[in-house]
């Protein structure tokens, strides 16, 4: 099994796992097998696969086996946009200048995302044809320049933007609904995804001949920004203009955790039959999503290159945007799929604070109490200690300008850390001492949880070792399910 992933991938996956090798590969001028993201040897380990941080000891890696573990419009916006094109253009500049000094190694991140990939081995995918383009602040390429920025400057006819929940600049508080507006840079047109309309209308896509989708997930099942991919797949395809999705690292690895959806409480925080932490990246859940709920389009995936499920997004190399208003580094990121269940509930999540999803607390919580609860052992790969913040403008309506006690969570070892797990413990920890004062959000929450099942658990007092008993059986069943979809190598389960 010696060959290279396609970078293009139709229809299929292209990997050196026998009957996988699907894909009709839309790279012209190259033969199967001479392209690729990551070069694999036999067993389909890739080649001098870091250890992060040196604490993960070489494995031999297999496809698809993973471990488990609204924005106003007034004079300020048009100085804002330009300010985001050229605060993106001149972070370019200066990634590139760094890297070229001596001693500070290869000029380019190892890690290519999907914008870049596109323009320089995928061009004919664009090329003479109008584009639609939808992306946020955090599409960038692997020197921090705009999407927008390369896509004009490569000749490239861009004639509309959309923009997801938060807005093209990724300012809008949460569930904020977002107007329309004029990209002042470029002049085009930025249609809102999150607001009056959830997908494109037809008229949105007279001037598109190709829908090309730029954003950054964030690893967890609630982030709305499937949802909105999945909405401008189905009104592609239902006017017959393909879509491209440009591919861009899971940030948080390939780590599967958490209970996986009841598909019969799919909603834009939960969409698909995937865990809490599911490992995956956009183009791979965008497939998920056409073969699981039917949809009938042209659908290209464009892979990042040199990337995979191993590595977290400080271990790329990329510069980091942060995807939303409330997950500004990789840490928030990590504890997200577990802390954003706190969002039903009375507690605050930390936004509006200086560590939004790395800190929860309410003026009422006992955390003496709460550690005392959750027992000396605690939960592994983390520390959690008693912390005071005060919310700003939260933007989730929960205690603003208020002194808060709370508690704190820092990881200590990645590769022991399940974030869903440590906020199933301190739920159940936090209810056992403060029963009365949850404050529980109960429709919220089972939207966020994929059904009513952990909330009853724990209002019926269940230990977390209860709560999750067939968490595991589901994971496996979910690997088997989606492995034909899967576009990059994963690791061992732990």
């Amino acid at each position: 099994c010696r060959s290279r992933q396609g970078l293009v991938v139709k229809g299929g996956v292209r990997t050196c796992h026998p009957g996988y090798d699907q894909s009709t590969d839309a790279l012209a001028g190259r033969q199967r097998g001479q392209h690729g993201i990551d070069e694999f040897e036999a067993g389909c380990g890739p080649l001098g696969g870091g250890s992060r941080r040196g604490r993960r000891r070489a494995l031999s890696l297999r496809p698809g086996e993973w471990t488990t573990g609204r924005e106003a419009q007034d004079q300020a916006e048009s100085s804002e946009t330009k300010m985001m094109h050229g605060k993106l253009t001149l972070m370019g500049i200066a990634v590139a200048l760094w890297a070229c000094q001596p001693g500070q190694g290869t000029p380019q991140p190892a890690t290519r995302p999907g914008i870049d990939v596109l323009l320089t081995d995928s061009m004919h995918l664009v090329t003479g044809r109008r584009v639609g383009l939808v992306t946020n602040q955090a599409g960038v390429d692997a020197s921090g320049i705009s999407n927008v920025d390369r896509l004009v400057a490569a000749g490239i006819d861009l004639t509309a933007l959309f923009s997801p929940e938060h807005g093209f600049r990724g300012a809008a508080p949460p569930g904020a609904p977002i107007d329309h507006t004029v990209d002042s840079a470029t002049g085009l047109p930025i249609y809102s995804l999150y607001g009056a309309v959830s997908s494109p209308s037809r008229t949105m896509l007279e001037s598109v001949d190709v829908m090309v989708v730029d954003l950054q997930d964030a690893g967890a099942r609630y982030y709305t920004y499937l949802a909105t991919s999945v909405d401008v797949l189905r009104a592609a395809g239902a006017a017959g203009i393909p879509v491209i999705v440009l591919d861009r690292p899971n940030p948080i690895g390939g780590p599967v955790e958490g209970n996986v959806l009841d598909p019969a409480h799919a909603s834009a925080v939960g969409l698909l039959e995937v865990p809490m932490r599911h490992g995956m990246t956009l183009g791979e859940l965008v497939r998920l999503a056409q073969a699981d709920l039917g949809i009938e389009a042209d659908l290209t995936v464009v892979p990042v290159e040199g990337w995979n499920r191993s590595r977290y997004f400080d271990e790329t190399g990329l510069p980091f945007v942060r995807p939303s208003p409330n997950l500004p580094t990789v840490e928030s990121l990590i504890h997200y799929p577990g802390l954003c269940l706190f969002e039903g509930t009375a507690l605050s999540v930390g936004r509006g604070s200086d560590a939004p999803f790395e800190q929860i607390g309410a003026p009422w919580l006992d955390t003496a109490a709460v550690l005392g609860a959750l027992g000396p052992a605690r939960a592994p790969g983390v520390s959690i200690r008693a912390v005071q913040f005060r919310p700003e403008a939260p933007g989730d309506g929960k205690f603003a300008d208020t002194l808060l006690a709370g508690l704190r969570l820092s990881v200590t070892d990645r590769d022991a850390y399940d974030p869903v797990a440590t906020a199933v413990a301190l739920l159940t920890a936090i209810a056992s001492v403060h029963p009365d004062a949850m404050g529980w959000r109960g429709a919220h929450f089972d939207r966020l949880a994929g059904g009513p099942e952990l909330r009853r658990a724990i209002l019926a007092a269940q230990t977390p070792r209860e709560i999750m008993r067939d968490w595991p059986g589901e994971l496996a069943r979910f690997r088997d399910r989606v492995t034909p979809m899967l576009l990059y190598p994963g690791f061992s389960r732990r």
